[in-house]
């Protein structure tokens, strides 16, 4: 399996609001920039916007380490929550609905098919994918917003 690199962000402007989101591939010495916006629309669903187009990306299955700065990303597969609110029919443990589920469907597709180790890095604390990965969304909904 090739050995890929994700960096991604997502940004909102009001929350709900208008959103944008960005992701680096790496492989290599090769770089490819994702990004794109909605005009309606949360940053937790940015957020998992950007990690879906990464991964969708990618032409083959590959072992992917993945870096966010979500939480609600990270921790929800990290710590297994996503997989016990599908199993619970996308429920929480305190029972209310589980929120973007369009989204968490999609994204477990996707992490049948690649090996994907989800790292969380603090935001805008100067690590330079993560700040490009920001730029690159705060910059696509900020075109929206015009």
């Amino acid at each position: 399996m090739k050995k890929v690199s994700i960096y991604t962000d997502g940004a909102c402007s009001g929350n709900p609001g208008c959103g944008g989101w960005g992701a680096v591939l790496v492989y290599g010495k090769t770089e490819k920039e994702l990004c794109g916006a909605e005009k309606i629309t949360t940053n937790n669903r940015m957020e998992l916007t950007a990690v879906i187009k990464g991964l969708s990306a990618l032409k083959e299955p590959c072992e992917v380490e993945l870096t966010t700065d979500s939480k609600y990303v990270c921790d929800s597969i990290n710590k297994g929550w996503v997989y016990s609110w599908q199993k619970n029919g996308w429920k929480k443990a305190d029972k209310k609905p589980a929120l973007n589920v369009d989204l968490w469907e999609e994204l477990l597709t996707l992490l049948k098919k690649h090996k994907v180790n989800f790292i969380w890095v603090k935001g805008h604390n100067g690590h330079p994918f993560n700040e490009r990965c920001d730029r690159l969304a705060v910059e696509q909904y900020k075109k929206l917003q015009n």
